[in-house]
């Protein structure tokens, strides 16, 4: 049965509902309902990325040097900021409200009745608007781990693990080596294989992987050089040396350099220019957000993706590089999934003093467990869950405080949305 939803926005409330659906690992849902809708995924050729770190920004690399390339590309990414069709992009451009309206209308009922998740729903919203629209190539990003992930129906031209770290260990295992084993299921017989610099029980699992499969696999540790604060990038087909990527953060020109490699391997193009053209256009190319971005400048407001132990540490060493970031006051707060304290650890090295706030999310942290936890860390902690009165109150203090935001994705959404409001 169609649906009829009034507006785009009470559609998306409909699809939101499914939120409660909680995470639910398996293809089993996602492949029958792509069946349902004649198997768009199969008419895609994907760039296949995973990873605990860098796999949105390495994503949107390739996707920004494909489109400048000339293909009609599309890109796949999670969660959004403030707009859900941010998520769903082609060419830049985001999926439009009447798409999703339509979408959500004739397939709602079916969602319901076999218990789709939110991210299931989407993957194959979005697989069936790039089927419709013909692209080119189709650059995916997992949402939690590969193995069991929805956008692991695909069979993929490249798959990309970025980075492997200690996350959802209640989900994807207590080790490096079992969370690897989870990512390297992207892999499939007809893909090439990158990687970014993985730990070594981490690399070991992916080239197990790889020689079952007899993939062609290459590491990007085999094709950089680091020089003080500069990256340079050796291949067969092409040379760069020296990496200048917009998105702030030295990690940043590592994940470019995966990017490159794996577009100069998996497509043969080796056109220099290309190459530095897309990495300098990644964010008018992808509109990639919230990557040591600045909101505010008098006084100062800073956000950043950092979510988990590793991608704090890339911040926070990123930010003792920065030399005009100073009388810092810094909020946080975290989904109940994350190593808290080790991202707490991280952040004593920059304040002392930590302002802790909750966000809308089923899997969100609580004010008093962050409290606990920050307070076990050594910091002086004040709570604040009004977000707009806080930042009300930042934009009229006289003493130009920076306000770093960190801790979780769905936080930094929430602060661009209020943002907007109250400066408009």
């Amino acid at each position: 049965m169609i649906m009829n939803y009034p507006s785009i926005n009470e559609a998306l409330q409909e699809l939101y509902s499914l939120q409660w659906m909680g995470i639910k690992l398996g293809l089993e849902n996602t492949e029958k309902f792509l069946n349902i809708i004649d198997n768009p995924h199969k008419k895609l050729k994907v760039f296949h990325v995973a990873g605990s770190n860098g796999k949105g920004s390495t994503a949107s690399y390739i996707a920004s040097i494909l489109m400048e390339a000339g293909f009609k590309t599309a890109l796949y990414t999670s969660p959004h900021f403030v707009r859900f069709n941010e998520r769903i992009r082609i060419n830049g451009e985001e999926i439009p409200d009447e798409y999703i309206l339509a979408f959500i209308a004739k397939h709602m009922d079916y969602a319901k009745e076999n218990k789709l998740t939110f991210f299931e729903f989407t993957t194959v919203m979005a697989f069936a608007y790039f089927a419709e629209q013909k692209v080119h190539y189709a650059v995916i990003e997992t949402g939690l781990g590969g193995r069991l992930d929805s956008t692991n129906v695909v069979d993929s031209l490249a798959a990309v693990i970025t980075s492997i770290s200690l996350e959802h260990t209640n989900i994807l295992g207590s080790t490096i080596a079992q969370i690897a084993k989870e990512k390297a299921a992207i892999i499939k017989k007809c893909s090439k294989v990158f990687c970014g610099l993985l730990p070594d029980e981490a690399l070991q699992v992916i080239e197990d992987k790889c020689d079952e499969n007899e993939n062609e696999f290459y590491h990007t540790k085999e094709y950089i050089n680091k020089r003080d604060l500069e990256v340079e990038l050796y291949t067969e087909e092409v040379t760069i040396d020296r990496l200048e990527t917009p998105l702030r953060g030295f990690y940043q020109k590592y994940n470019s350099a995966l990017a490159i490699l794996t577009v100069i391997k998996t497509l043969d193009i080796n056109d220099e220019y290309l190459f530095r053209k897309g990495i300098k256009n990644v964010i008018l190319n992808t509109g990639i957000q919230g990557r040591f971005e600045t909101l505010h400048t008098h006084p100062k407001i800073v956000i950043d993706s950092a979510h988990n132990a590793e991608s704090m540490q890339n911040f926070v060493e990123s930010l003792l590089e920065e030399r005009g970031v100073v009388n810092r006051k810094v909020l946080f707060t975290s989904l109940h999934d994350k190593n808290i304290p080790l991202m707490l650890k991280q952040l004593k090295r920059v304040t002392s003093e930590l302002i802790i706030t909750e966000i809308d999310n089923p899997r969100a942290c609580s004010l008093e467990e962050l409290k606990t936890f920050a307070e076990n860390e050594g910091f002086k902690v004040t709570a604040s869950p009004n977000l707009k009165e806080l930042l009300n109150q930042h934009l009229q203090n006289p003493d130009n405080e920076t306000l770093l935001i960190v801790g979780s994705m769905y936080l930094l959404g929430e602060v661009k949305a209020i943002l907007k409001e109250i400066t408009e």
